[in-house]
């Protein structure tokens, strides 16, 4: 009895991110998914030379973390050193693919700094242990290493602690 519990608290944690490592690296591309704006491929290892905040987002939940969303857009942080991910998971609604398509297509038209990406089979669920039918919030700083993770509705302190690791290692760059 031991050893199985022992093995599936291994298992658990296989895919259990850890703040300060970077994620193994995740692609998604053709039927798993991709960039919306050309269906090329988009992999995890792009996650570099820059702070990236991702929100990783159910359609189902995208307004749970607007909050979110909003104060990082008031900061108007320099482009140059800090990049957007928006990764649909797809697979996590009942609405048709199609139609969640040509939505994201036009936001990526009005948010062309953002970087969306569709996750058609939960790939980042399964590789990363993302929680699932959720809006998870992961940032990374420039070598691709996570520095913050939650998922479901960030608090107001969650916001701000999110802010502040943004503005520090954004000012650690210009160093």
């Amino acid at each position: 009895m031991k050893k199985v519990l022992w093995i599936a608290l291994v298992a658990a944690n296989i895919f259990a991110l850890d703040i300060g490592a970077k994620p193994p690296v995740v692609t998604l591309q053709g039927e798993n998914g991709g960039h919306v704006k050309d269906g090329s491929p988009w992999s995890s290892s792009m996650i570099r030379d820059k702070v990236y905040v991702m929100f990783y987002v159910d359609p189902d939940e995208k307004d749970k973390n607007e909050r979110v969303a909003e104060a990082l857009k008031a900061k108007h942080f320099d482009r140059s050193k800090y990049g957007s991910i928006a990764i649909v998971n797809m697979a996590a609604t009942w609405k048709p693919n199609f139609i969640i398509q040509k939505i994201l297509e036009s936001k990526q038209k009005k948010y062309k700094d953002t970087i969306y990406v569709m996750d058609k089979n939960k790939v980042l669920v399964d590789k990363w242990g993302l929680a699932d039918d959720e809006s998870d919030i992961l940032l990374f700083d420039k070598d691709g290493k996570l520095l913050f993770y939650k998922a479901g509705r960030l608090s107001d302190e969650d916001i701000a602690k999110l802010i502040h690791i943004i503005e520090v290692k954004i000012n650690e760059e210009q160093v």
